[in-house]
Parts: C-alpha cells; structure tokens; sequence
C-alpha cells in the first residue's frame, strides 16, 4: 500500500499502512526544511462568548442564582442568623429578576443557539412563577421565624427552585427544558420535608422525591424516543420532522412525555401524590408548589405540545380530555369526603389541574390564553387561601380541621373576609379572577366543539361550590372554636401575604382586558 503523502497524512484513515507522525515531525516538515504552518480553526462569532444581547436574554436565572448563592454564603460564614436579612435579599432579588424579565421583553428572540426562546409566552411564565417565589417569601418570613428554622437555606432553595420554573418557561429545546425541571424539583423534594424534626414533612418529601423520580423516568424515556425518532431535540426542528413523517415512535414520545408532565401538575391519574406532600409540607410550600411548579410545568406542556406535537394533535388529545375529566371528577368528589383544610386544598388543586387541561384540549389561540389567565388567577387565590392556613395553623402547624375555622369572622373579620374572598374566587363567582378564568375556559372549549366536555365542567364546579361553602358557612355561621380564641393578631408580613393576593384576585376580576390581551398576543408563536 502507497505511504500517504504529507498534505493527507493528518486525515488518513486507519486503513493506512504508513506510521504516525511523531511530535517533532508534526511540526517539522524535512521535506521543506522548515516548520509547518499552525493550523487554523474558524471558531463562529458567540461560539465561546455569547453576547450581551443573549445574556440579557438569561437575566432573571443570572440573578437569582447569583442571590442564591449570596444567599447560601451568608447562611454558612454569618455568625448567628438574620431571617429578616434574608426574607429581604430574597425579595429584593425576586423584584430585580422580574424587572429583569421584562428588559429582556424588550428584545425578544432565540439565543445560544435557539436553546431559549424570550417571547410573550415565556415573559408571561417567567413573571408568573417570580410573582409565586416573591409572595412565598413574604408568607414564609413569620413562619419561619415561628418555627426556629433557618432562613438562609430556605430561601436560597426557593430561589434555586425559581430558577429552574424560568429556564422551563423559555426553553425551547428538550433537554434544556429536562435540566430545568429538575433544577426546580430537585430543590422542591428538600422543601418539602424542610423542617428535620416534623415527621409529616420528612414523610411528605420521601413520598414526592420517590414518585417525583419515577415520574422524571417516565419524561425522559419520552425525550429519548423523541430524539430517536426527529434526530432533534429542538422544538421547532421535532415539529418539521414530524410533520414530514409522523410515526408510532412519536405518538408513544407525546404519551410519555405527557405522564412525566402530567405528574408535575398532579393531573389525574397521576395525582397520587399531592395530597400527602401539602399536608405534610409546610405550609407556605405547600402554597409554593400548587403554584409555582405547577404554573411551569404547563408552561411546558404548551409548548411542547403546541409547538412539537401539534402536527400529530388528533393523536394525543384523547389523553389530554380523558385526564381532564378525570382531574375534575377525582379532585371534587374526595374534596367533598375531606376534614383537614390542607388536602381539601390539595384535592381542589386537582381539580383545578383539569380546568385548565379543558383549555389545552381546545388547541386553540384562546384556549392557551384562558390557561394562562387562569394560571395566573388560582396562583393569587391559592397562595392567599395558603397564607390563611398559615395564620391559623399556629406553632408546630398541627393539622388543620374545618371546624377551626369557627366564629374566624367574629374573631379577626379581616382574615375571615380575605379568606372568603379566595374561597369565592376558586368557585368562581363573579368580580373574581376566578370567575373570568373559567368563563375563558368554557368559552374556548364552546368554541372547539367541546360541548360535552364543557357541560361535566359546569357540574364539576357546582360540586366544587359544596365544600368551598361549607368552609365559608364554618367561618361566618358558628360560634369561635379554640384554634379561633388562640389566634395571633395577623401582622407584618402574613398581613402582606393576604392582602395582596386578595387585590390581585379583585383586580383580574374587575379588569381582566389587559392580561388577557397581553396573553392572546404571546400565543400566536405557539403555533
């Protein structure tokens, strides 16, 4: 076999009968009797240093990690703890990012390489779950201090949870969107069971990290298939792929993946387990993860499904539909049959899971509108009816019965009417961010032909009225129970936690036009 000349001989393959070039001869050429030219690479403009314009891009997740981290640093070098100092750090920081949100809004568009998408859609998502993380930090402060738990790492595993629910919200590619789940879960599993010595905790994150892991399996296995089948794990390129030549391969994909995600929201049948994990929790997380998570998780879900799978919808809709009803009817009935307020709470999050799945059945514009305003709407109502919990639940947070809510009104009216207010507003009633959500709901669903499934949704929350009520009844119609006699002034930063969600909740019931509108307009990608 000829020996390879010297131009070829850096590419010659292993068939070659020619010995390799020793390290001197690589840049000795004896022929020419000098050195040879270096070589030269061509490294694309960004490929090393990405530009400011994709950093800014990123600007919430560089900030609160960056908090986060200030965060944990503090905790581990201060001498004695500071739960004021860090409520504030982490609020401030939750006020920066989403500001930060916003100046990213200005120049939307992909960056590092279309990895993340900056629109309407992910600035809704990215204020939402921030919106989640700054009103848990301001209902946590007291608790924290009343329970002698340390503040620094609390804080900063919240903050770290926030960074992977924006890094779903604006990832456009598969496993970008993958890491930022289990940033985000990885952090949930420790706040659950965050106080050592509560066994409900302790319990409570066993049971979530467990099922939360064989969940993940579930989303991975799906993206693998995926990947297998479109050679992509861009959402864009898996869509163009699939339009061309859609197969069993990626409906099984779409199903998969659509068990892992419907876990993070406990949609029905994958609810299993929500109502342990609040009711061991503490409270405020058990607030943050009906909201927050969840918030994010369908964000996913949109745009996943939306954007990938929607050449393939008449495939997966029949399991969107099927989880829906059963999220609303599994939700409601065990709400009816529960004492303790926490897993009445959890199973109406369930429930409220399948509203929102109504809205994704209707693939269409208004229908990704309705789903975010009324992701928007439960995150305020539910954080507030949380905060109550919080208030009343006292030291140690015992559980929490329906008849402690007795005589609430006649002890502290304030607490009792915010709480009502909440409770009126997850019915549904009107001047309630409740109400327009499921009226957009209903009217997208109406519009798809869904008739059928917008009919079981109307009977779904007249029994949804029954339990809400009957807390309602409790509060204003019996006489002051024991838990109600022992209550603390509501104060500080508890007061805040109330009362700010409740003027959210008027305020999305009285104007709803602008976040409606703004989201309508951040839809139009998705498709």
């Amino acid at each position: 076999m000829p020996a390879c000349s010297s131009t070829r001989r850096s590419t010659c393959s292993s068939r070659c009968a020619g010995p390799p070039l020793s390290p001197i001869r690589r840049i000795w050429d004896p022929a020419a009797g000098r050195f040879r030219p270096p070589l030269r690479f061509t490294i694309p403009e960004g490929a090393l240093f990405p530009s400011s314009s994709e950093l800014l891009r990123i600007a919430p997740e560089l900030i609160l990690t960056a908090a986060a981290t200030l965060l944990m640093m503090i905790d581990a070098l201060g001498r004695r703890p500071r739960p004021a100092l860090f409520s504030s750090l982490s609020a401030g920081a939750l006020l920066v990012a989403g500001a930060g949100a916003l100046w990213a809004y200005r120049d939307p568009g992909p960056a590092f390489s279309g990895m993340v998408l900056v629109d309407g859609f992910a600035t809704f998502f990215r204020l939402l779950v921030i919106t989640v993380g700054f009103l848990t930090v301001v209902a946590s402060h007291r608790y924290l201090r009343r329970e002698g738990a340390d503040a620094g790492e609390y804080n900063a595993l919240l903050l770290y949870s926030i960074v992977g629910q924006s890094v779903m919200a604006a990832g456009n590619e598969l496993i970008l969107i993958f890491i930022g789940l289990e940033i985000s879960s990885i952090s949930s599993y420790v706040l659950a069971g965050y106080l050592r010595d509560d066994r409900r905790g302790n319990e409570a994150a066993l049971k979530y990290f467990l099922l939360g892991s064989f969940a993940t399996a579930f989303l991975l296995y799906g993206v693998a298939l995926i990947y297998g089948a479109a050679g992509s794990t861009s959402l864009p390129a898996i869509r163009a792929t699939i339009a061309r030549a859609p197969g069993l391969l990626v409906a099984i994909s779409a199903a998969l993946m659509f068990v892992g995600i419907g876990f993070k929201v406990s949609a029905a049948p994958f609810q299993m387990w929500a109502p342990d994990v609040y009711q061991g929790a503490p409270s405020p997380v058990a607030a943050f993860l009906s909201a927050g998570p969840k918030a994010a998780a369908f964000a996913v879900l949109l745009r996943v499904f939306l954007t990938a799978f929607e050449p393939i919808g008449s495939n997966w809709e029949p399991l969107v539909w099927i989880s829906a009803l059963l999220s609303m009817t599994i939700g409601n009935f065990a709400a009816l049959m529960q004492s303790d307020v926490k897993r009445l709470l959890a199973y109406s999050s369930i429930a409220h899971a399948g509203y929102v799945l109504v809205a994704v059945t209707a693939r269409s514009q208004v229908g990704v509108a309705a789903a975010m305003f009324y992701l928007l709407a439960y995150a305020f109502m539910n954080l507030g009816a949380f905060a109550a919990v919080t208030h009343l639940a006292g030291k140690r947070e015992r559980y929490l019965k329906i008849e402690d809510f007795a005589g609430l009104g006649a002890k502290q009216p304030l607490t009792a009417a915010l709480m009502a207010l909440f409770l009126l507003s997850l019915i549904g009633v009107p001047l309630t961010g409740g109400f327009f959500g499921k009226f957009y709901i209903f009217k997208a669903a109406l519009d798809s032909d869904l008739v059928w499934l917008t009919v079981l949704a109307l009977l779904n929350s007249a029994v949804a009225a029954y339990y809400y009520l009957r807390l309602l009844v409790v509060m204003y119609m019996n006489e002051p129970g024991e838990a109600s006699q022992q209550l603390e002034p509501l104060t500080g930063s508890l007061r805040a936690a109330l009362v700010i969600p409740a003027l959210a909740t008027l305020i999305l019931g009285i104007f709803p036009g602008a976040v409606l509108d703004f989201a309508v307009r951040s839809t139009w990608l998705l498709r």
